[in-house]
This record gives structure tokens, sequence and C-alpha cells, in this order.
């Protein structure tokens, strides 16, 4: 028998039996949707993660307490004079910028609306380091510092809450912590972001901050962001600052009580987090074409019971076993393609809906249905159909000519 014509003795096998044909390729089909749509939202988040990081700058430089070493006891604190030293462009050539930075979440209120926003104290060189562009109005200015400026900049999430609208809100005055503050800016919408979302924050001065809302000891920061001068002196800048610090903190070697992150290390760890989220969502959906694998295997087996005359007559009249294999197995493989096709068809239809959703919640997540996941599917229910295949098949293959002429 060639191949040719066990496709066609398997479609009219199909065919004959359309209403448990249709169930059996349903359960393929919802297995290749399922692996389909969970790849490509996973895909999807996966590129939203690491595209929001990646906006921050391939130049940028993130300057954390504490140190790897489990030995580091009581690390030395992050100071406005540690950024102050790594700002110096004689011990640090390779840096451009440096941004201390504090943050807590606090209630803030204007006219009886009421929020929690992140409020953030920042030195004018932040906008330059985090990439901010304004709607309108000002940003934080050197004289906010030295006034200590009862001054902020909010983002739009925080200006539709509290206002119900983005224009024309400089001069209003609101509250943080009953205390006011006169708005000078509004941000850029920028979504979420490495550090939630970008849109639900109130800038204000370091200095206002720091007397007044958000109290440290001493001048302790929360973590030095740093913009090296470009993209190739990363590398460079960081070993500068680990020197700077080391010698303030007066470390031991091997010892550093601080930790310096790079863009691509924070993209690095959120693909390696988000690639093993997207393999498990995969997983979980490759569980529903195992069943439609066992769906196969029970018709096949339905299938051999009910051709047993047929079969023990093929046999009589010259069939090899060889022969006999060959037509369930394509038979069964015909039914898993033929899911796998439509599978393909609907996952994507589901990942386009998921997308739609998330637009219309104004959430960044974009389902990428990519081809590595098409051919995994396909092959994979393909796989599926010819491995639960073959135990109906070889039954089949093995039924004696005299024994499945006397069935009844």
């Amino acid at each position: 028998m060639n191949i040719v014509q066990a496709i066609i003795e398997a479609l009219e096998s199909v065919n004959a039996n359309k209403m448990r044909s249709g169930l059996t390729i349903l359960g393929i089909v919802i297995g290749v949707a399922a692996v389909i749509a969970m790849l490509a939202v996973g895909n999807g988040a996966q590129n939203t993660i690491t595209g929001s990081i990646s906006g921050l700058g391939s130049n940028l430089l993130f300057v954390f307490r504490g140190g790897n070493d489990e030995n580091v006891r009581n690390p030395k604190p992050l100071t406005r004079g540690d950024a102050d030293a790594i700002a110096d462009p004689f011990q640090a050539p390779s840096v451009e910028l440096v941004a201390p930075y504090i943050s807590s979440n606090l209630s803030v209120t204007f006219d009886g609306e009421k929020t929690n926003s992140s409020i953030n104290g920042v030195t004018p060189e932040y906008l330059q380091v985090r990439n901010y562009t304004l709607l309108e109005g000002d940003f934080i200015s050197e004289e906010n510092i030295l006034g200590r400026g009862s001054v902020a900049v909010i983002g739009v999430e925080v200006a539709d809450k509290l206002f119900g609208h983005r224009d024309g809100l400089i001069g209003e005055t609101l509250r943080i912590e009953g205390q006011p503050f006169r708005v000078i800016g509004i941000l850029t919408p920028r979504g979420g972001g490495a550090f939630g979302s970008e849109d639900n924050v109130v800038i204000i001065p370091f200095s206002t901050a720091q007397s007044r809302l958000i109290r440290r000891s001493g001048d302790r920061v929360d973590f030095i962001l740093v913009q090296a001068i470009n993209a190739d002196l990363v590398n460079q800048a960081s070993d500068e600052i680990a020197q700077i610090l080391r010698a303030r903190h007066r470390t031991e070697l091997g010892a550093d009580d601080f930790q310096i992150f790079s863009q691509q290390d924070f993209v690095a760890t959120a693909q390696s987090i988000t690639s093993v989220l997207t393999i498990f969502l995969g997983g979980i959906a490759a569980i529903s074409l195992l069943v439609g694998g066992i769906g196969i295997m029970n018709i096949m087996l339905v299938s051999v019971t009910e051709r047993t005359r047929e079969i023990g007559l093929r046999k009589a009249i010259g069939a090899r076993k060889r022969d006999i294999l060959i037509q369930f197995l394509t038979e069964s493989s015909l039914l898993s393609m033929f899911g796998g096709i439509i599978g393909i068809g609907l996952g994507w239809t589901i990942a386009f809906i998921v997308g739609l959703i998330a637009a219309a919640n104004d959430t960044e997540l974009v389902p990428v249905v990519g081809l590595d996941a098409i051919l995994l599917a396909t092959i994979f229910s393909t796989a599926v159909g010819l491995f639960f295949g073959i135990y109906p098949a070889n039954r089949a293959a093995n039924l004696q000519p005299v024994e499945a002429l006397r069935h009844e």
C-alpha cells in the first residue's frame, strides 16, 4: 500500500464517522490552541517587561546598598556624599550624570479626592537620567533643591485621579500627607515600568522629601542612578564607581557592601524569569494535547474493534501487516494534523483577543505568535497522533485473518 492510497482510505474513514472524528479532533484543537495562545502571551509579556527596562537607557547603572557576599554584615548605607563623589569628573571620568533617589508611598489629596502614590525625592539630573519628558510645565530645578521648595511634578495617573484631566494643572495645589505642594509639571505617560507604574508618581525636590516627608538618617539615599557617557563606557564607569565606594566605605577586598547593576543585567534577569514562566505556561497547555492524544487512541481502538472483519478480509486477500499498520497510523496522524491546523488558527485568534482586551484596559501587552510556537505545536500534535496511534494500529496489524473474519 502506497502512502497516497493510505491517505485516501484514511480520509474516507474519517468522513464516514464525521461526529466521532470531529469530537476527536476537538481535543487536539484545544490543546494546540492553548499552547499557541499561552506561548504568545508569555512572549508578549517578556517583550513588554524587557522593553520597559530597555527604555531606561543602555548606559544606565543602578547602585544599591548591600553586597553579594553573605559575610558582609551591617553594610553602610549609600549617602548623598557618595553620589557627589561619583559625580566628580576627576574620580569618575566615565560618568556623565548622577541622580540620588529616595521614595515612599504616601497619601496625596486634592479637593476631597485621594490616592496613594509613589513620592520620589530627586535632583534635577533625574529627568535626563530616566529619559522623562513633560506634557507641560517644568521639572525640579536647582533653585527648588536649594530652597526646599514645595513643588511637585505629577504623573498622568495622579492627574486623572485627583483632577479628572491632564491639562491646565500648572499652579494647582495638592497635598502630600496634608502638606501643600504646587504643581509645576506633568509627566508624559509611560505606563508600567521596572519600578511599578511610571504614571502614578509625584516627584518633589530631594531636599524637601528628605526634610519633610521621607526622612532618612543623615543624608542616606535609597539608591543612586548613574548615567555613563555612552554605552561603551558602562563597564568602565561601573569599575570607577566601585573604586570610589570601596574607598569611602573602607571595605575589605572582595567584601563590597554595595551592588552595581547595569540595564543589561536587569534585562537578562527579566528575560530568564519570563522565559521560565512562558515554558511553564506552555507546559501546562501541553497537558491538554496529551488528553487529546488519549482521545485519539480511544477512538482508534474503537475503530479497530468495529472494523475487525474488514481487517480480516484485507489480510485474507493479501494485505500485509505493514499495510494495516500504515493505514491506521495514517488515520490517527490525519486526525491530529487537522486538529493542529485548526488549533493554530484558534490559538492565534485567542492571542489576538487577549491583545485587544489588554489594549482596552491600557495594558501594554501585545501577544506574539512566533513561528517557533507554531512549529512546536504542529510537530508535537503530529507526534501525539503517531504515538497514540501506534498501539491501536499494532493491535489491528496483529489480528489473525481467521479470527478476524469470525468476529461479529
